[in-house]
């Protein structure tokens, strides 16, 4: 503080040839009377320009080694960004709940999930602290709450993983994916009376699930069917919609002495957020204008530069489906009972200008106050006071930071494939088919097939190749 109170002369010449190339005025009495508040306020505001690097950047070597297959690697990574970044913590687990399942630990996935699911819900409730603090520093302040599809798939992989243990929570976690989805499009509704979720594609999975596990029971074709009806309304390219809608719809889960496999797989590499700069669009802008005019402090002005706001992304996928052999003779190739990549992509969009207008609101909030500290430590616009301010607000608006947090681990596609077959031992072989119509390596497995029973399998094809083991429901 003792330099700006008295600079010496050397100090004084320096901001002397600053100021007049600047244009600006050198008032010594003026400086040292305002200084001292300058240098309080700029304490205040240089904590909140410490950029930091986006959660994209601390995970894509976890994401590297995963689709490497190197899953102890993935591990070590979580771990060791989860000590550096607590508010990471949730969206991190979620990585890890994938990483399980395909280490072959579904107990521990559903643990995982169950608790990031239960955390979300909390996080729902978004602190009015939190939402002040993310106006003047970014959106990497607050807790995590998902994005809507992630709340929704959170409950979707409680009951794959509830699955491949002994299935007895499964068909509730299906509901909930329903329940869910619900939840959060009634909750879409703006002052303005206007619901952008009303557009949302839902999952098919959850009532796909529930079905089949009410099929099982070989009484509730009812339920089995209505569950299939919603599936085909919610997927209708799922082209064995139909099939098992009329097989529900005759009351028949499986031939005497037959059981059903149903494999399941995750294909693909799924959606993640980059950081992007945008302009506002007019209805980011509408919406932006109603935030303001709500708090009755700001106003928006006629021009915004470009904000950084997250992007969601989905790779290029090589793969296209699975190849199921049994007993060295194909019967069918998987297919998409939920596009992750599609969904993730049409609801972002349908929430984005709320995105974009958080940012400009948050810009203007910015310079709101760099014009209100300049007021307060009396700077005019040609004092070497208010260039300092002025440099502080750009480094301010710079160090700001997207929020691409995300579940970057989550497969493009969940597909399925259904299978009766005689009660018995069999051997199965899964080849992932590519885009251009070849195949990669045969991955086999053997499965025991129940009498009028179910068995699950689940295999995770993010490339033409498997990442870690084929897992089953059986011992």
């Amino acid at each position: 503080m003792a330099i700006f109170a008295r600079p010496t002369s050397t100090i004084r010449r320096g901001l002397s040839r600053f100021c007049a190339v600047r244009g600006a005025t050198w008032d010594g009495p003026l400086l040292r009377a305002g200084l001292r508040r300058l240098w309080f306020v700029c304490l205040l505001l240089l904590p909140a320009c410490g950029g930091c690097k986006s959660y994209d950047g601390h995970v894509r070597l976890m994401r590297e080694q995963f689709y490497a297959s190197d899953l102890t690697g993935a591990r070590e990574t979580i771990a060791k960004v989860g000590k550096r970044h607590h508010k990471e913590g949730d969206v991190l687990a979620l990585e890890r709940a994938i990483v399980a399942l395909a280490d072959g630990q579904p107990k521990e996935a559903e643990k995982t999930l169950r608790e990031v699911r239960d955390h979300f819900d909390y996080l729902e409730q978004q602190s009015a602290g939190e939402l002040a603090l993310s106006m003047i520093t970014d959106d990497n302040r607050r807790g995590y709450a998902g994005e809507d599809y992630e709340k929704v798939l959170v409950r979707a992989f409680l009951a794959i993983s509830n699955l491949m243990t002994d299935g007895g929570d499964a068909g509730a976690y299906a509901l909930q994916v329903a329940d869910k989805q619900q939840q959060i499009i009634d909750s879409g509704v703006d002052k303005a009376g206007e619901n952008p979720k009303l557009a949302y594609q839902r999952v098919a999975l959850g009532p796909y699930i529930h079905g089949l596990l009410r099929e099982q029971t070989h009484s509730n074709y009812d339920d089995a069917a209505r569950d299939s009806a919603i599936v085909c309304s919610w997927q209708p390219d799922f082209p064995f919609g139909q099939q098992d809608l009329q097989r529900a719809t005759n009351g028949r889960h499986s031939a005497p002495g037959n059981g059903v496999l149903y494999v399941f797989a995750l294909v693909g590499r799924g959606p993640y957020k980059e950081q992007s700069m945008e302009m506002p669009t007019t209805a980011a802008l509408l919406v932006a204008d109603r935030i303001l005019s709500a708090t009755n402090k700001y106003t928006l002005p006629p021009t915004i530069a470009p904000v950084k706001v997250p992007k969601v992304i989905v790779p290029g996928s090589v793969v296209r489906d699975v190849r199921v052999s049994v007993d060295h003779q194909m019967v069918g190739n998987t297919a998409t009972i939920s596009d992750i990549g599609h969904m993730a992509v049409q609801q972002y969009d349908a929430i984005f200008p709320r995105v974009l207008a958080r940012a400009v609101v948050r810009r203007i909030v910015k310079k709101g106050i760099v014009l209100g500290a300049k007021e307060a430590t009396g700077q005019s616009s040609n004092t070497l006071g208010s260039l300092v301010l002025d440099g502080v607000g750009i480094a301010w608006e710079a160090s700001e930071a997207a929020d691409t947090r995300s579940w970057s681990l989550l497969p493009d596609k969940i597909q399925v494939l259904r299978i009766e077959l005689p009660a018995g031992t069999h051997q199965l072989a899964l080849e992932p088919m590519t885009v251009y119509d070849t195949t990669g390596p045969a991955e086999a497995q053997e499965v025991t097939i129940g009498n009028g029973r179910n068995t699950y399998l689940l295999a995770n094809f993010p490339d033409n190749h498997l990442v870690g083991k084929i897992l089953t429901n059986q011992p």
